[in-house]
């Protein structure tokens, strides 16, 4: 792509993105890498081909396997509920007190099906070009298809689970627009799809549960994988109550615990959410993808004040009713918005693109709300140097269909909006600003959904595989459900066919070897007895990520960012405080770990994000853009998937030069184009 394309503030004598790398000494090349598990010959045949393919394991050997499965939202439930159900051993893992815990309840907005009830043009393949447009071109079309073509049977399967799913005054499904497409194709309950979807799955787990063939083990943390002749065969967990280190194998290990957003700290994920069970894999030769792509959500309540760790997240859906706006004038920030006439209001991005207006894609619509308060036409309290907000406001929804109608679909939002902000919505626009939501970036996995570490099984959130740079709104529920429900089991009978495997015993030294690391780095953590909290080092990374590696990039703030994690990883290891010992509740001891992990990947992020000199969704780079401000991707250079392998020594807490390995990108099916939304 000529470099002409680019914005005029590059100076004519540097160099195009070709001509060097901007990461250059902050990693070593490797080998490409490929995904040789995806079936060849026209795309809606592949999947179907796959299953075919895939070898059978007879029911009374499935009752001679085991399976680990790591987390219990949607993706860890649907599987272990599914995978029981086929009568295999499960162990079913997670660090809350319930299942039902799992951060798959607080989704709001709904899920993507290509059902076409309401027949305005959708199909399996509109949506799965809006996916792979959404994602700008950057995921694979195979995953993509496969995740389009059995969204269907995602619905059929929740109604059948007693899912409460809005409807129709005749009774039918009701569905919604959301960000990115021009059709309606998402289901929903209410603002509470999450939760409603979440209960379903943990209901058919627990019939397992009761069945004998899912055991459930709560309050566990994942802190190790063992990995036994190439093989990932259990994991070493902490007790999270009594502090006990327990080991436990299987034949196959599947993660399903989710993103890593809170390495931003401020974020809209639960405060436990945590990338330590990735990262350890990844430690131990699971290759991360794309880790620099990371969503933010443009619809949430804005920052109020330093005394925040976790921020609150509106509806996407909201956008479909309510309309976007800040004042035209600066002056007119501190006004009552309904004393702003309409003259007086920009609905930039109903001006920007007409096509879209309101429901144009998140990262898209994140951006210019960043715009408009750099601008300084930001709303609301000032939080640092200027206003961060813009209003969404419902009152020509209100007037066009009815106060009630409106409480109807949105109530509890509203609600939640008024008890955390004091403000009626249905009086006053609603106040937001963008803030880190979901990651696209995860373990890479081939088309099996397994790993660089043979049996180690990835499904959902935490691996890379679905959403490229961006992910449409509905989408996070649409894979964690397929890869459960739908995908998973297909794929992972096809390496348990080769059991019963050879039993592994506690004393193998790979065991003792997992077991030794884990109880050395505790010990570590409550050993180091410096002066600052976890939490401190939390926020200060947090500050940085988002400072730097946010919602613009560019290369000399990503190489700043570099620096300053790897000055606060050392201070991290020599002055962190952790209270209380190993051997009962511990809290602080819990975040050391996560956090420690969490400095990890965030200097991962960074020289990913400093490796990829191209704009790209939720990845924008400040040098690469077109004339107008909008992401600039170099197809030339970059359509391929960054796999990054671990290079460190596994026993200390340097990570080393890491190796990318590059996975070639090709599109069959659909051409790769600039994405407009105007």
């Amino acid at each position: 792509m000529p470099d002409t394309t680019l914005t005029s503030d590059r100076s004519h004598d540097e160099p195009s993105p070709g001509q060097y790398d901007d990461a250059a000494g902050y990693y070593t090349a490797g080998d490409p890498i490929a995904d040789k598990k995806a079936p060849d010959g026209p795309i809606d045949e592949r999947w179907q081909t796959r299953k075919f393919e895939a070898r059978l394991v007879n029911p009374a050997n499935r009752r001679k396997l085991s399976i680990i499965i790591v987390g219990t939202g949607l993706a860890g439930g649907a599987a272990a509920a599914t995978l029981g159900e086929a009568g295999y051993n499960v162990k079913s893992f997670c660090y809350q007190d319930s299942p039902r815990r799992a951060h798959s309840i607080a989704a709001q907005g709904g899920i993507n099906a290509a059902k076409n009830y309401k027949e305005d043009g959708d199909s399996v393949h509109r949506l799965f070009y809006d996916t792979v447009k959404g994602g700008d071109y950057r995921s694979r079309e195979s995953n993509v298809y496969r995740l389009a073509e059995v969204s269907t049977n995602i619905i059929d399967q929740c109604v059948a689970q007693g899912v409460p799913f809005a409807r129709e005054y005749g009774g039918l499904l009701d569905n919604r627009s959301f960000g990115g497409v021009q059709v309606s194709r998402t289901f929903y309950a209410r603002g509470q799809t999450g939760q409603q979807l979440l209960i379903g799955a943990y209901q058919a787990m627990e019939r397992q549960v009761k069945l004998g063939t899912v055991t459930e083990y709560t309050r566990h943390e994942m802190l190790e994988v063992i990995v036994v002749d190439g093989r990932a065969r259990g994991i070493v967990a902490r007790n999270m109550v009594t502090g006990e280190i327990e080991t436990h194998l299987a034949d196959v290990v599947v993660l399903a615990s989710g993103g890593y957003g809170n390495v931003f700290y401020l974020s809209t994920n639960a405060m436990g959410s945590n990338v330590t069970a990735a990262w350890r894999a990844h430690r131990k030769g699971a290759y991360m993808a794309n880790p620099c792509y990371t969503q933010i959500h443009p619809t949430c309540i804005p920052v109020s004040g330093d005394h925040q760790s976790k921020l609150t997240l509106m509806s996407e859906s909201l956008r479909n009713d309510g309309r976007i706006w800040v004042p035209k004038k600066a002056e007119d920030c501190t006004k009552d918005p309904r004393e702003i006439p309409e003259e007086d209001r920009d609905y930039y991005l109903e001006r920007i693109y007409p096509s879209f207006g309101n429901l144009v894609p998140r990262d898209i619509a994140s951006r210019q709300a960043k715009n408009m308060c750099d601008e300084g036409r930001g709303v609301g309290p000032m939080v640092g140097d200027f206003r961060r907000g813009v209003y969404l406001d419902f009152a020509d929804a209100i007037e066009r269909l009815g106060e009630d109608a409106i409480r109807e679909k949105y109530d509890n939002l509203f609600d939640m909006y008024e008890r955390i902000t004091g403000e009626n919505p249905y009086e006053v626009p609603m106040r937001i600003y963008p803030a880190v939501h979901y990651v696209m970036g995860g373990l890479w996995v081939d088309y099996d959904l397994q790993s660089t570490i043979t049996g180690l099984f990835v499904t959902g959130e935490a691996n890379f595989s679905d959403h490229g740079a961006n992910r449409l709104g509905a989408s996070a529920l649409m894979q964690g459900l397929a890869d459960g429900y739908f995908v998973l089991p297909h794929t992972i009978r096809d390496y348990l066919s080769d059991g019963p495997f050879e039993p592994v015993d506690e004393s193998h030294p790979a065991v003792v070897e997992a077991q030794n690391s884990v109880q050395e780095r505790i010990e570590k953590f409550l050993s180091i007895n410096g002066t600052r909290s976890v939490d401190s080092f939390h926020r200060e990374l947090g500050n940085i990520m988002w400072e730097y590696c946010g919602m613009e990039r560019t290369a000399e703030g990503l190489r700043k960012a570099i620096d300053m994690i790897r000055e606060l990883k050392r201070e991290f290891w020599t002055d962190l405080k952790v209270l209380g010992s190993a051997n009962t509740l511990n809290q602080s001891l819990e975040k050391a770990g996560r956090v420690a992990d969490f400095i990890e990947l965030g200097e991962l992020m960074c020289i990913d994000a400093l490796n990829r000199r191209e704009s790209c969704g939720g990845h924008f780079r400040g040098e690469s853009q077109t004339e107008d401000g909008e992401a600039l991707r170099h197809d030339d250079e970059f359509a391929y998937v960054a796999a990054w392998e671990w290079n460190g020594d596994p026993g200390s807490n340097e990570m080393g030069t890491p190796i990318l390995h590059k996975e070639e990108l090709v599109y069959t099916a659909i051409e790769m184009k600039q994405r407009s939304y105007k």
